[in-house]
């Protein structure tokens, strides 16, 4: 082991050079070394940093993610008001804007950049170093989001020059390849989709857990300098050129132009190609160059008079709608796409567009064979605006009754736009069914995560989840990575997961409605799974915490004749098929626990457990009816809200009392 003084020096070696080549790949675009020497580097400071602690900076590549979850964002008042800007949507109110700055500063020269559409936040800077980051907020407050901006690898933890302090205005944003892989994930796990980049940068920035947040791919652009002490600059594109060499990640092209005229070509330029770039602007901005002529023009109450932002307008096409293809996505949900004529839009070919549901079709009455109207919803995901013209002998379109991929009966809840298919063993939704069967709260097999399932499911080894019970070593050693430990460790998994409570197992069939609380209480309900399967809607229903919807749900999945059959296949795997979790004693009946903080010696779930087991109900909120909050250490607000409402709070030793 090295000895401190040794270990300080190399510390910081390593910083600079992780520090260097982070901003080489996240900000140059141009990486100078391969990945597994980026982690040799990183894994070496974090061994470092491990045994001397003291040893670790702020401006640590280390400290990127780290603290816990948030309860909430803390105020930030804004020393330099984050202005908002008036918008254009023609030539002449650009004209008009050209006009009214030239009356103050007639010789005004221009910067025009790209409008970046995400979230706008300041970065505050001491001595170099990432102190504190925001967000705009109404302006004037915003709100304290420094952990979650630490993750964003674009932007420095330290500057390449020692500056006194500096505050720079940048916009976060999730670039398209990001925000398609996370849609694609929020599918997977049934999560609701965010709608467009934007709103996906914004909601994960105000993530409390920065590890959320860091897993998000998140991007910024920097645009101005707020305010800034030790350097004197005169105008903007002399900041944006100071900001690059401090290594801050600027607006991806911007120029300076002497007439309006000029500036006007530019911005038609920027519109033109914004379809191909990798990130949504929804515009371009027009600044007065020179911070003297700035001084001169001044602010209004609501934005600046020295800058303009014009909006470009959704751009529209006409086509013909040829076919509508049914997709069953890994949640079941049969979506309709519209089949088009190719059409040039936004800076690419469409040929394909989403039409949502029946809902929308049958309200737009949309057939095969219209004329319609399409445009780019923000510019990414091609949508049918309109009919323009139905075509000869057209019939309204429904969606089928049965699911395209496996040819059992889909429902369609009411209150619900969504038409679903609920066999488990649809073809369609296989990867979304394993993920979650095998997910620690359903069955709990260790080692069978996304990558593996994937795996299995390419190599054909896998086509329904009672396909995992009928795995053979074998089989496994012929798979890339698996040697004979890995192997044995897994089917080892496998087997231990057969012992599981049926309430694990009702979880893990993914029945729509159903989570691991209505599980359980489906499995104390009626005990066995074949008693469950015969269960009529009221009587399932009757279970306190139940309804019509989810008994339905549930009635309808073991109506299926694929469902049946695969409970068949995981009893004659040996899979457990009886209720584990009778009562001990009713000592917690009628009993509500809230639980929250981490306890010395249980898991949450370990409480739960036993709280349950004894007759009681955990609950995951506080309320007058709450007879106990169970509290460890880092209890959050659940913790406040128990003592404004004069609730039981106990720790651990109290509650061992209790369960003697």
């Amino acid at each position: 082991m090295q000895d401190f003084e040794t270990s300080r020096e190399r510390a910081q070696q390593l910083r600079e050079q992780i520090n260097y080549h982070n901003r080489m790949y996240y900000v140059n675009d141009s990486p100078e070394i391969d990945d597994f020497k980026y982690d040799k580097l990183l894994n070496e400071l974090e061994t470092i940093e491990g045994t001397y602690p003291e040893l670790i900076t702020p401006d640590s590549p280390t400290q990127r993610v780290g603290g816990v979850a948030s309860e909430q964002f803390g105020p930030v008042i804004h020393a330099v008001p984050m202005e908002s800007l008036q918008d254009a949507f023609s030539k002449e109110e650009v004209y008009a804007f050209d006009r009214r700055v030239r009356e103050n500063a007639r010789q005004a020269t221009y910067i025009v950049e790209p409008k970046i559409d995400g979230l706008s936040v300041s970065l505050e800077y001491e001595n170099g170093i990432f102190i504190r980051g925001s967000t705009r907020g109404d302006g004037l407050t915003g709100e304290d989001v420094t952990a979650n901006l630490r993750t964003v690898r674009s932007i420095p933890l330290k500057l390449s020059k020692n500056i006194e302090m500096i505050e720079v205005r940048g916009e976060v944003y999730m670039p398209h390849d990001a925000f398609e892989k996370l849609l694609e994930q929020q599918e997977l796990n049934e999560e609701k989709t965010f709608k467009n980049p934007r709103n996906a940068a914004a909601g994960s920035l105000r993530q409390k857990n920065p590890e959320i947040t860091a897993k998000r791919c998140l991007d910024i652009f920097v645009f101005n300098i707020q305010q800034i002490r030790g350097f004197q600059l005169d105008n903007h594109k002399q900041a944006l050129d100071f900001l690059k060499e401090l290594g801050f990640k600027t607006v991806p092209f911007y120029n300076e132009y002497l007439t309006i005229e000029q500036a006007i070509t530019e911005i038609e330029r920027i519109g033109s190609i914004r379809g191909t770039l990798p990130f949504d602007i929804d515009g371009a901005v027009l600044k007065v160059n020179s911070f003297k002529d700035r001084a001169a023009l001044g602010s209004t109450s609501k934005f600046p008079k020295w800058a303009i932002a014009f909006k470009y307008p959704p751009e529209e096409k006409i086509t013909k709608l040829i076919d509508i293809e049914i997709n069953v996505g890994r949640t079941g949900v049969l979506t309709p796409t519209a089949i088009l004529e190719p059409v040039l839009i936004a800076g690419s070919t469409v040929s394909r567009a989403t039409l949502h549901n029946q809902d929308l079709i049958t309200e737009k009455d949309i057939r095969i064979g219209d004329t319609v109207i399409i445009r780019k919803a923000g510019d990414i995901i091609p949508e049918v605006l309109s009919v323009v013209e139905h075509s000869e002998n057209s019939k309204p379109y429904y969606i089928p009754s049965v699911c395209p991929s496996c040819g059992e009966k889909v429902f369609r809840e009411e209150g619900d736009s969504a038409v679903r298919c609920q066999n488990p063993e649809c073809p369609s939704q296989l990867l979304r069914v394993l993920i979650h069967f095998c997910s620690r709260d359903a069955m709990d097999i260790e080692g069978l995560g996304d990558a593996n399932l994937n795996r299995l499911v390419e190599a054909g080894l896998i086509r329904t989840s009672a396909d995992i019970y009928a795995l053979k070593k074998e089989q496994l050693l012929t798979l890339e990575g698996f040697g004979e430990k890995l192997a044995n460790n897994l089917l080892n998994a496998i087997k231990a997961s057969k012992e599981n409570d049926i309430s694990r197992l009702i979880y893990a069939l993914g029945i729509r409605h159903i989570g691991q609380k209505a599980a359980k209480l489906l499995a104390e309900r009626f005990g066995s799974m074949q008693v469950l399967m015969e269960a009529n809607m009221q009587e399932i229903a009757s279970i306190e915490g139940f309804g019509d919807i989810m008994a339905q749900s549930v009635v309808d999945f073991f109506s299926l004749a694929s469902s049946k059959e695969l409970i068949n296949e995981f009893a004659g795997h040996g899979l457990n098929m009886k209720s584990l979790r009778a009562v001990k004693d009713s000592r917690f009946r009628g009993v509500t626990f809230v639980l929250t903080g981490t306890l010395p010696s249980y898991s949450r779930n370990d409480a739960a457990q036993i709280i349950e087991s004894m007759g009681g109900k955990v609950s995951s909120s506080v309320s007058k009816k709450t007879s106990y909050v169970l509290a460890g250490e880092e209890a959050g607000s659940k913790l406040t809200k128990a003592k404004e409402l004069g609730v039981n709070i106990i720790n651990e030793n109290e509650f061992n009392e209790l369960i003697k």
